[in-house]
């Protein structure tokens, strides 16, 4: 089935709509999904780049909604016609899938990042070429084709056109919080960066009953919606010391959890610095960065962590829902970060992100498609 598909040649390429590219048929458990829209993420934009191993050509795209147009044999929960956001691949069969930890599979590089198919097979090809995937997804598509554990089932009376980015930036930063660090209320957090993921952070600080929610950031506008959308307290980093700042704000001690989703070395040791003792701070941005560790005032004394989370903890057939029902009750207001675009003008919507114009841009790769 010829396909219409946004592809990277080579690294650091633009992206290049063609509509000549090979979709893979449909396995057993695969489902055929129709797409309506889909995020544009920094990871998108990191393995464009070439931050990360990957091949080339590729069609990338990980936030990605539709409808399903097709199902297996093998498919047991979804049915033609069901609306769907898509996320990673999970085995579903190693010991931490088991475990109820499908973030940590065992198989998760070669499911989500190898550039085939989990079976090894090609999603797309060019002339008889294999063109690369991303996510065994590839949701810069007007069709794709992925495994049933890829999908989860959204209510139809919802907008898929805002969805999409459920399936990674939205989940990754409320996971962190709900999931990883899951404060009590009357903690203190403070996000590090309000982009998508660190604003779906902070609400879900808001929402988890802290105290105090700090955002802090280098644009006023960004630090403006923070405020709208739950920040307690808002901090310029620009032209303002954030650590002394944070401590300002409560009474010396530091901020029970941070979360930093900028990769940006001094932003992430700052984050480290911002805690109270005894207090974990989450780094979760795609980066080449590293950081210096004070391993014995920080680590030890103080009894400070650092973790490492890839896509907030979640199971996406739990946490995609739970985030729609906070959505409808008006405490994860995730659509005020979105702007979309034509799929036509990919490219300028990924500028936008990259020069942070735009806080979340939305591809509509449909754009007959109504509520």
């Amino acid at each position: 089935m010829k396909i219409k598909a946004a592809v990277v040649e080579t690294q650091g390429a633009p992206f290049v709509i063609k509509d000549n590219i090979e979709l893979a048929p449909l396995h057993p458990d695969d489902v055929q999904v129709h797409m309506v829209a889909s995020g544009i993420c920094h990871s998108d934009e990191a393995l464009r780049k070439g931050d990360a191993v990957i091949a080339y050509p590729i069609v990338l795209g990980h936030e990605g909604s539709g409808i399903i147009e097709k199902v297996g044999s093998n498919v047991q929960n979804l049915k033609v016609g069901d609306h769907v956001v898509l996320s990673f691949y999970a085995c579903g069969i190693c010991d931490n899938c088991l475990k109820g930890i499908p973030t940590q599979c065992l198989n998760y590089a070669d499911n989500n990042l190898s550039g085939v198919r989990p079976d090894g097979s090609a999603h797309f090809t060019e002339e008889g070429h294999q063109v690369a995937d991303m996510f065994d997804q590839s949701s810069f598509t007007t069709t794709t084709v992925v495994r049933e554990r890829n999908a989860v089932k959204v209510d139809d009376d919802l907008d898929l056109r805002q969805l999409g980015p459920l399936g990674c930036g939205y989940v990754t930063g409320s996971g962190t919080v709900l999931n990883t660090l899951k404060p009590k209320p009357g903690d203190t957090i403070a996000v590090f960066g309000t982009g998508a993921v660190g604003l779906a952070a902070m609400m879900a600080g808001k929402i988890s009953g802290c105290t105090k929610v700090i955002a802090v950031d280098i644009i006023d506008d960004r630090l403006t919606l923070a405020k709208e959308l739950g920040a307690t307290d808002v901090i310029n980093s620009r032209n303002t010391d954030a650590v002394e700042a944070i401590r300002a704000l409560t009474n010396g001690r530091g901020v029970n959890f941070c979360v930093d989703t900028t990769g940006i070395t001094s932003v992430m040791e700052a984050s480290i610095q911002a805690l109270c003792q005894g207090g974990t701070s989450a780094t979760i941005a795609v980066t080449p960065n590293h950081i210096d560790l004070d391993t014995w005032n920080d680590l030890c004394v103080n009894d400070k962590k650092v973790v490492g989370v890839n896509m907030g903890d979640s199971i996406p057939q739990i946490d995609v829902p739970r985030l729609i029902e906070f959505y409808r009750q008006g405490q994860f207001a995730f659509d005020k970060t979105e702007k979309f675009y034509a799929f036509e003008d990919i490219n300028q919507a990924n500028q936008d992100s990259r020069d942070g114009k735009t806080i979340k841009p939305v591809l509509i790769i449909d754009p007959d498609y109504t509520v």
